[in-house]
């Protein structure tokens, strides 16, 4: 094998061990385990757009985001999106099909440039069965799933559209579990608006309320936070601070 390949084929060994050993439901493996999981995850690049899988596909690979974010989202007969998540590195998803052999329940598609694992549901699910401790581990992992599905739900039906705007936010900062302190979030304000269900027009109005409060700082393909605590009160109150 040539040196840059020997090079290449170490560095994306090291990639999915660092991967795999950050994510909670994996870190607690033992090492001979995780160099197991390890050879079963095939890596993948993908561009901008690209789809993994679309809504009631087979449920037959699990995920883990290496770099880049993968949108998870659904979509109605008349055309209208709606985003159910931003996946981003060291985060997984598709386990749900993966672990119940049901249809996909939404379209994955490449939201940047993104490099992925991917791992067979074929070697999965025997390798989860040999680990019981992994097996609770998926098991809370769903559960918080459902929390904050839960959650979303909540925020639809009780919060207005700046505390929603608001908590999908500072949920994004929030999930950036390697880089908590990095407040500058990579989305367009037509995403955010598939987010938290209302139109691009009442997103832009919004925002550049809080810009010009100096809570926000609206930047070409992203948002900067500036001021968390404001967004966290105005998420908890629900109501209020619109123009």
């Amino acid at each position: 094998m040539p040196q840059e390949s020997v090079g290449d084929a170490r560095r994306v060994s090291n990639s999915k061990l660092s991967v795999l050993r950050q994510n909670p439901i994996f870190r607690d493996l033992e090492p001979e385990a995780l160099d197991q999981l390890c050879r079963y995850a095939k890596h993948t690049i993908l561009k901008r757009g690209a789809t993994l899988f679309a809504k009631d596909d087979p449920g037959n690979s699990l995920y883990a985001v290496i770099s880049g974010t993968v949108k998870l989202s659904v979509s109605s007969p008349d055309g209208r999106n709606a985003i159910l998540n931003l996946v981003g590195p060291g985060e997984l998803f598709g386990e749900m099909s993966v672990l119940d052999g049901q249809p996909r329940s939404a379209d994955a598609t490449a939201n940047t440039n993104c490099e992925i694992f991917v791992i067979d549901r074929r070697d999965f699910l025997p390798f989860v069965r040999s680990q019981p401790t992994l097996a609770m581990k998926f098991i809370e992992l769903l559960c918080a799933r459902l929390r904050w599905t839960s959650e979303q739900v909540e925020q639809v039906i009780l919060q207005d559209l700046p505390g929603r705007l608001a908590s999908a936010l500072l949920g994004l900062i929030e999930k950036r579990k390697p880089d908590p302190a990095n407040h500058t979030i990579s989305i367009t304000q037509q995403e955010i608006s598939e987010m938290v269900g209302m139109t691009r027009e009442s997103i832009n109005k919004q925002l550049r309320a809080w810009a010009a409060r100096n809570w926000v700082r609206l930047e070409h393909g992203a948002i900067v936070i500036l001021d968390t605590s404001a967004l966290r009160e105005l998420a908890e109150a629900g109501t209020s601070a619109e123009e």
